[in-house]
């Protein structure tokens, strides 16, 4: 029955690539509570899963992701940050967990610190920062017994996030806007600053001389002078956790009336951000974190998601910034389950070859020509079976159909189309990466 339900999820999930741009599904894994929040550090996934308690799923592998491990918390895991061999964990009923895992399969608890409605938590130095009632500064240098340092009342049990940079602690605060406090003395914290946001604050993240926040829309706030801060720009997509890396900030957001999904904004100019790019995971989204090529979003009672923002990190792939005009190549649908038409376009004239290698780099295929193409010699082979290169053709807008025989399992693929340019000599390359769900 549960396996039922992941195939159902998966293919509800792959139908809501429609409701796509520029992001794809890559793996997707249940869990067994509700996933509020994830933390990646090494191969490992951490999800904070509520009633679940603490869920160690591997990502070695993409596009199958395992749960190796997990610790029950005792009550409702809400927040988790991870840091060498411990996972730190915020819990409403259970209060502040540090759970050793140096072994994943196999998490333990290692000390603990009784609080007041624990729902968020973030690690800067030898302390932790928690929410939910005021904010609590937890001294973590002995993981064995963490120890309440410092504690900052706001007169309201609705803190519900915390971003700490430097020696600021920036909180958001369900119904009362963005306070941001001097914490470089944990003992004696102070706030110096406030500003006035939205009515249901939700997450912030910081970034230079701006804090990122999330609730009925999404909002940019200059606080590069901590007493005074204000907003410079707005969105108008609500949601739940924000996590910024470079020109972009990614938001588990709302899309619809019980709707869910991956948002990216473009942020590289704080006055006007805007959407670039997202995805509709079909449910709900409350937890998001990006590693490399991916972004993990936790979507409560729909586990755990992966999906590929290559697009906008531009490692292998074409990056935004590419010119398509001279030499680029796509892939339709992307993910697919059957065959996948790559198209290759741009000016030149040479041999050309398409190849198809797995994440190690092994050369497992090389795709032929379309039927329809016939500006193709079949006389120009070479004695490597695997190599089709073909007499010299002009390139523009060409169509290459792969469809992976049954020894292929599902995966990531990259796709390489290899062609010299119209003029000089070389030759060019462009990959587009592809997902096999089989």
């Amino acid at each position: 029955m549960k396996s039922t339900i992941i195939i159902a999820l998966l293919l509800l999930a792959t139908l809501c690539a429609a409701d796509s741009l520029h992001v794809s599904l890559i793996g997707h894994i249940d869990t067994p509570g509700s996933a509020l929040e994830v933390y990646v550090y090494g191969s490992y996934a951490y999800v904070a899963d509520h009633v679940g308690g603490l869920r160690v799923i591997d990502i070695s592998t993409p596009t199958a992701p395992v749960e190796v491990g997990y610790y029950d918390t005792g009550g409702r895991a809400m927040g988790v940050v991870v840091s060498g061999y411990y996972a730190y964990i915020a819990d409403c009923s259970s209060g502040f967990l540090v759970i050793d895992v140096s072994d994943p399969s196999t998490p333990f608890l290692v000390g603990s610190s009784t609080g007041d409605l624990e729902v968020g938590v973030y690690l800067s130095g030898s302390y932790a920062y928690l929410v939910g009632v005021g904010l609590d500064i937890i001294d973590i240098s002995s993981p064995s017994s963490p120890s309440e340092v410092g504690f900052y009342d706001f007169d309201t049990d609705n803190t519900v996030d915390v971003y700490v940079s430097g020696s600021y602690a920036y909180v958001a605060n369900f119904f009362y806007g963005l306070h941001i406090l001097d914490v470089s003395s944990a003992s004696s914290p102070s706030e110096l600053g406030f500003y006035d946001g939205h009515f249901r604050n939700m997450h912030v993240c910081v970034s230079g001389s701006y804090a990122y926040t999330t609730g009925n829309d999404f909002r940019v706030i200059d606080v590069s002078s901590p007493s005074s801060p204000y907003e410079v720009g707005s969105y108008a997509r609500g949601g739940e956790d924000v996590y910024v890396s470079g020109n972009y900030a990614y938001i588990a957001a709302y899309m619809g009336f019980d709707y869910g999904g991956l948002s990216i904004i473009d942020i590289s100019s704080p006055t006007s951000p805007s959407e670039v790019g997202f995805y509709g995971v079909g449910f709900y989204a409350y937890g998001v974190y990006v590693s490399g090529d991916y972004s993990y979003v936790a979507s409560g009672d729909s586990g755990l998601y992966i999906l590929d923002i290559s697009y906008f990190t531009g490692i292998e792939e074409n990056s935004p910034s590419a010119k398509p005009e001279a030499f680029a190549i796509s892939a339709y649908p992307n993910p697919f389950n059957s065959a996948v038409i790559i198209t290759v376009s741009g000016e030149a004239t040479s041999p050309l070859q398409i190849e198809v290698f797995d994440i190690n780099g092994r050369r497992i295929n090389v795709i032929a020509r379309s039927a329809s193409d016939e500006a193709i010699s079949p006389n120009n082979r070479s004695s490597d079976p695997l190599d089709t290169r073909r007499d010299a053709v002009s390139i523009n807008n060409c169509e290459f159909v792969w469809q992976p025989d049954a020894a292929i399992g599902s995966g990531v693929y990259l796709v390489r189309a290899t062609v010299g340019p119209s003029t000089g000599s070389g030759t060019e390359t462009a990959t587009a990466r592809v997902v096999y769900l089989k």
